[in-house]
């Protein structure tokens, strides 16, 4: 693939970040590539103005661990583009290359030998009777939980409009297959490959043994009602970031997401590999 443009997402609060960063702009910039930085210490954050120029790169490269990559992954949610994730610690489930190999998997995804994993996004909504109050997109997961040490919540489900139940439980997680390693397996729901067409609906400790994990078809719309006299506050977290606190009787709506995310795998080792060597 003839590149011209390549973002760089670099989280600086890894070890070695700023100098991975200066070693591959200068490359790119000696391929005659275009690079337009965003680098971050703790919060992720995105430059005003370059949005338009994000939508002009044919890749990313993206140097942190499993977060840069999610987060990286809600950037460029409405034009994905293909992301190398390069892992400046251990390997990840997200972030298959190691440091020191990222300009052999650059150099092979120029070539067009790199494969390209496309991995299932998901759409999630937070309605108030006729308004939409919220939308977000998520790699990994949405959950609904309480927000105190006295977690329990009560919630309705519907799948595509015909009631599932009820759940009483410290929360509910709706999660696509690349989020089924992370909160998921946790709260006890299944692995599935992350190439996979499916969604993932988990009860985080249910007060009913009845409530287990379910795996939908992809094209389920999960609506979850926020049943009225809460004992405690609810929280929805989207990839891991607290980002609204629903009220009684909002429904929160979650689908595939129109688009998916593009990651370059690493002809190095497997998801099978990771998974042996992160769950032993």
């Amino acid at each position: 693939m003839e590149l011209k443009t390549v973002v760089v997402v670099a989280n600086l609060e890894k070890r070695r970040a700023a100098e991975y960063l200066k070693s591959i702009t200068k490359t790119l910039e000696a391929k005659g590539i275009h690079s337009l930085v965003l680098s971050y210490r703790g919060q992720e954050t995105v430059t005003s103005g370059l949005e338009n120029e994000y939508a002009a790169a044919q890749a990313a490269i993206v140097l942190g661990g499993d977060g840069t990559v999610l987060f990286s992954c809600r950037l460029f949610s409405t034009r994905p583009i293909p992301i190398l994730g390069i892992n400046l610690g251990t390997v990840g489930f997200m972030t298959e290359v190691l440091g020191e190999e990222w300009l052999e998997a650059l150099e092979s995804f120029e070539r067009g030998e790199a494969r390209i994993s496309e991995r299932l996004m998901l759409d999630i909504e937070v309605h108030r009777e006729d308004r939409t109050l919220l939308r977000e997109s998520a790699l990994n997961d949405c959950v609904l939980s309480g927000s105190s040490a006295s977690r329990l919540v009560t919630l309705d489900v519907d799948l595509s409009g015909v009631f599932l139940g009820q759940y009483r439980a410290d929360g509910l997680i709706v999660a696509s297959p690349t989020g089924s390693t992370a909160y998921s397996l946790a709260a006890g729901g299944p692995i599935l490959h992350p190439e996979t067409e499916a969604l993932i609906l988990t009860p985080i400790c249910p007060h009913s043994l009845s409530n287990r994990p379910l795996v939908l078809p992809p094209q389920e719309r999960i609506t979850v009602t926020v049943k009225q006299n809460q004992r405690i506050p609810v929280t929805l977290t989207v990839d891991g970031r607290g980002v609204f606190q629903p009220r009684p009787g909002d429904k929160i709506t979650v689908g595939r997401h129109p688009m998916k995310a593009l990651l370059v795998k690493s002809d190095r080792r497997s998801f099978y590999e990771i998974v042996h060597a992160k769950l032993n």
